[in-house]
């Protein structure tokens, strides 16, 4: 039997994407997406809870991310996700599980046009020759990857 590991998520982003280049020149863009889920209580009670997610995306997609996305902005995201590890400055070991985007699609409306969403895939992870998150190097081994 396989194994999956897909994340599929709509949300609003954070904080701006913060686009670094690692040693070896790789671009990678980091930024929050929030999502919320509503509920009603067996005693008729409204509940709401929001979630904070993590997003790493690298080459080309990070470039985009970085050119297109702004704080509040609505987006679909596609990736898996991937859980690194690193040593503290206290020499705890820490823990950090990231969603790595593999696609993304601009959910809000463009400027001027209240009537049709923007809703274009936003992915060129094989155009990079990069569609997964590094295995080697300084990308894997810390919090601190640049």
């Amino acid at each position: 039997m396989r194994s999956v590991n897909k994340v599929i998520i709509i949300g609003n982003l954070t904080r701006d994407p913060e686009l670094k280049q690692t040693q070896s020149g790789q671009a990678v863009a980091t930024f929050g997406i929030a999502t919320n889920r509503e509920w009603v209580t067996t005693a008729q009670e409204k509940k709401k809870s929001t979630e904070f997610h993590e997003v790493v995306a690298w080459a080309r997609l990070a470039e985009i991310c970085h050119q297109y996305l702004r704080k509040g902005k609505l987006v679909y995201l596609e990736g898996y996700l991937k859980t690194r590890s690193w040593e503290g400055d206290n020499g705890e070991k820490r823990f950090r599980t990231e969603i790595v985007l593999q696609d993304m699609i601009m959910l809000e409306k463009r400027s001027g046009d209240d009537h049709t969403p923007e809703a274009t895939p936003q992915s060129e992870p094989n155009a990079a020759g990069i569609d997964s998150y590094p295995d080697e190097g300084e990308a894997s081994t810390g919090e601190n990857m640049f």
